[in-house]
């Protein structure tokens, strides 16, 4: 007969009722899609009557962060993002040579006359013997004076409206003017690349450029006006503005990322990854602005690999598809471009391009302050939107430490037919 000790090891204790219930886990949840939206394309307003448009010299107005907040919530903002993104979706898998250049839009045929012409003038000022230096040669700055000098006289190539007073015209000029890069500080960046599709943006306030030219204007003139930027940049080894090198997403241009990420939207083989083929960007750069920028950037790079000289263009070769990349390329736009003071700080508002109520107003000083002027025997500079006091006795780093650009050190190194040119930080 079993003992009790025997029967209790048998029938351990029932201790269900004492364990917690066992819950399940809930999966974490995805984080919402509206947190980080892709930006939408606003609707591009009409032109406005010409009579109700204020006309006058364009200036800075974003002098502050507090103007910089006033823009972004202004109507001109609105406008600037609608007429760029509006171009990104009037190219969307469409390659360049998908444009009858044979039946282009008269006012397309002057701006590419006016491009032509500014190539031109490249041959009547030559860079000057800089004694080897890969930073911006001094000769540009005479062509900047001389392009400015003519654009009054270019212009009437194209079919400005017959009531449009002198201030019109300076309006148009000066955007144009400053699309090139600075000639006081030799340099050239995306502020510079916005100015140019400014111009243009003024010229479709004007009725000159009506959507159904938008085709052309992305994948005619702005291959031909990045066709004369970049002969600028090797030619006179420009700077590149506010940029790193290889800690950007590119040394000079922006928009052809984005434009070009909309041409390939849909392709069938090509991919995000397909930048790291030569073949594929030596016969389809032609084609596509995106794969065009990537191959010019390899060119004039002194080491190889998109994963050391641009990191960021290596970083986004992974994405899924081009449809990831766009909406990548339009958050980055506002948030790199129109969203940074050191950008928007140069951005020129006039009658086309109005500032916003509440705005800060620069006088001629003020103007002055971008590139340097004396006050109380100080020389004062603008640096991220704020006045600042240059220090002479520095050892160089007041300001920012000057960078060459990239097309500066590949020149050299073709100058010096390979004979050991010392590369430097950022090449």
């Amino acid at each position: 007969m079993p003992s009790a000790t025997s029967d209790i090891l048998e029938r351990p204790p029932d201790l269900s009722n004492t364990l917690p219930k066992l819950v399940p886990r809930k999966r974490p949840q995805p984080k919402s899609r509206d947190s980080n939206p892709t930006p939408s394309t606003p609707s591009l307003s009409p032109p406005p009557p010409l009579d109700s448009i204020d006309f006058v010299e364009p200036s800075r107005r974003i002098l502050s962060p507090r103007d910089h907040e006033l823009f972004l919530k202004s109507p001109t903002y609105t406008l600037v993002t609608s007429f760029i993104f509006t171009l990104s979706d009037s190219v969307r898998d469409k390659p360049i040579s998908s444009i009858d250049t044979s039946t282009l839009d008269p006012t397309v045929t002057g701006i590419l006359s006016i491009l032509d012409s500014a190539q031109e003038l490249l041959q009547q000022h030559p860079p000057e013997d800089n004694g080897g230096s890969r930073f911006g040669n001094p000769a540009f700055r005479s062509y900047i004076e001389a392009f400015t000098s003519l654009l009054p006289t270019w212009h009437t190539r194209l079919a400005l409206p017959a009531s449009l007073p002198p201030t019109g015209l300076t309006e148009l000029t000066s955007y144009l003017s400053h699309s090139l890069g600075s000639a006081s500080r030799i340099d050239y960046g995306s502020g510079h690349e916005l100015n140019f599709l400014l111009w243009l943006l003024c010229l479709n306030r004007l009725s000159l450029l009506a959507p159904p030219a938008f085709p052309s204007l992305v994948l005619v003139v702005f291959p031909r006006y990045l066709q004369l930027v970049r002969q600028l940049q090797t030619t006179y080894y420009l700077e590149p503005a506010g940029s790193h090198g290889v800690w950007g997403l590119d040394d000079y241009q922006f928009l052809p990322f984005l434009f070009g990420a909309s041409q390939l939207v849909g392709h069938p083989y090509l991919r995000p990854g397909s930048i790291h083929s030569a073949l594929v960007l030596e016969e389809e750069g032609a084609e596509y602005l995106y794969l065009g920028q990537v191959g010019f950037v390899n060119s004039v790079k002194n080491v190889e690999g998109l994963r050391w000289h641009s990191p960021m263009l290596d970083d986004i070769s992974s994405a899924k598809s081009w449809g990831k990349v766009e909406a990548g390329m339009r958050r980055m736009f506002e948030k790199e471009v129109l969203g940074k003071v050191p950008v928007m700080q140069h951005f020129l508002f006039g009658g086309l391009i109005p500032p916003a109520e509440g705005m800060s107003k620069e006088d001629d000083e003020a103007e002055a302050d971008v590139e340097g002027v004396v006050e109380d025997g100080q020389v004062v500079v603008m640096m991220d939107g704020m006045k600042h006091v240059h220090n002479p006795n520095s050892w160089g780093d007041c300001c920012g430490i000057k960078v060459p650009g990239s097309v500066g050190a590949a020149g050299e190194m073709k100058r010096t037919q390979g004979q050991g040119l010392r590369r430097i930080p950022f090449d």
